[in-house]
């Protein structure tokens, strides 16, 4: 590529806006697969399992991790081939992971179900990295709002995912949920289809060592890097651990496998929906107080569910839980991007995403485990310790920053 076209690129967002809106469309479909999971995973281990109940949240860990795993491999892979060819041929394993999850519940096999969410985790990692992707092409004003449009695709990924629990989930009666990953299988072929559109230059190789970027620990060293991994770690791992026995918790307390797929529903609507402005508020009221708004959110959450086990304090706390992921994870992505060149963007992104993802892997184990041991109040009182550290963080972040401007 040229100089002038990539200067193009760079000086005009109308590839950014299509981009961003392909982007969009493609995470409203193979998001769809995580809701999916997040909301039949834990029940389809506590149906398939006889002896150790507290393995039930095994399956939605297992797609964590296996996003946890996918990270670095993803960056490896877009930065040789590029964006399109990483989420495409990740598409592909998401039909995969669909069709395998299928067969292990004909076949009552609960390892290879786990294997396939794993599978599917290992797709969304590349899915994740949607977000990163629409800023790719876009101008530093505008890198906010793509990212906010991109994850805004999730409002239609929060009705897509639970609906079509609900519509399958009975398909092969009395086989519950096997037309449900049949259909996540052909979900993941919706998203292909909409991803061989997409235009997105591979990065210049670099003519010399300096091009290549720093070092990945130099880059990891800043306090602005530190921080903000911090508190996407503790968004998406809080979100986690809370959602993940949430569809557990409403069984025991007597709800329904549709109680807890509306539930999920809007969850991920709450997770998604705010990003329509989320990028104008970050613009206009900063990075660091909009992660902290999503950092009292999330304790917003955990007061909901302490109240009560009725279905309003079940879906209001679900509801808080979405509105605080979205704030906290969409500021703290946003502060990642002050932190890397154009050249260091894969190493970087695929570096924070494996450490948010591995850490969102251990939240969502966990998860079950405490809910058995120790019941539902001890998962959300765990919320507030991590809540309040990363705002002390935040706000370590802005005196430290404030001092170097003044010593400059």
């Amino acid at each position: 590529m040229s100089v002038i076209a990539e200067s193009a690129i760079f000086t005009n967002d109308r590839l950014a806006r299509r981009n961003a809106v392909l982007l969009a469309l493609a995470q409203a479909i193979g998001g769809a697969s995580a809701s999916i999971v997040i909301a039949t995973g834990p029940l389809v281990g506590y149906m398939m399992l006889t002896d150790d109940k507290a393995l039930a949240t095994l399956p939605v860990s297992a797609m964590v991790l296996g996003t946890a795993f996918g990270t670095l491999p993803a960056g490896m892979i877009m930065r040789r081939y590029g964006r399109r060819f990483g989420f495409m041929g990740a598409a592909l394993i998401g039909v995969l992971g669909g069709f395998l999850a299928s067969y292990a519940v004909f076949r009552d096999v609960f390892s290879l179900f786990v294997f396939a969410c794993a599978l599917s985790g290992f797709a969304g990692a590349f899915v994740q990295q949607y977000r990163f992707a629409a800023a790719d092409t876009a101008t530093d004003a505008f890198k906010p709002k793509a990212i906010s449009w991109v994850l805004a695709g999730g409002v239609l990924a929060g009705v897509v995912g639970p609906q079509t629990v609900i519509a399958t989930k009975d398909f092969f009666d009395p086989i519950l949920f096997a037309g449900t990953y049949l259909a996540q299988a052909g979900l993941s072929l919706i998203a292909l289809a909409l991803l061989v559109f997409l235009q997105i230059p591979k990065p210049p190789r670099p003519k010399s060592s300096d091009a290549r970027g720093r070092p990945l620990t130099q880059i990891i060293r800043q306090p602005r890097f530190l921080v903000s991994a911090a508190c996407g770690i503790c968004s998406y791992a809080l979100m986690s651990l809370v959602m993940t026995a949430t569809p557990l918790a409403m069984i025991g307390c007597g709800f329904t496998e549709t109680d807890a797929a509306l539930g999920i529903q809007w969850h991920v609507l709450a997770m998604f929906g705010p990003s329509f402005f989320t990028g104008n508020l970050i613009a206009r009221f900063g990075k660091e107080r909009i992660v902290s708004i999503g950092l009292a959110l999330l304790a917003g959450c955990s007061i909901v569910a302490l109240m009560g086990i009725e279905l309003a304090h079940f879906w209001g706390a679900l509801i808080l839980l979405g509105l605080g992921w979205n704030f906290g994870f969409i500021g703290a992505t946003a502060m990642l991007t002050d932190t890397y060149r154009p050249e260091e963007r894969n190493m970087v992104q695929a570096a924070n995403d494996f450490l948010v993802f591995g850490f969102v892997a251990a939240a969502s184990f966990s998860s079950g485990a405490l809910l058995n041991a120790f019941g539902w109040s001890t998962v959300n009182w765990l919320v507030f310790p991590f809540v309040v550290l990363c705002l002390g963080l935040l706000g370590w972040l802005l005196r430290h920053e404030r001092k170097a401007a003044l010593a400059v």
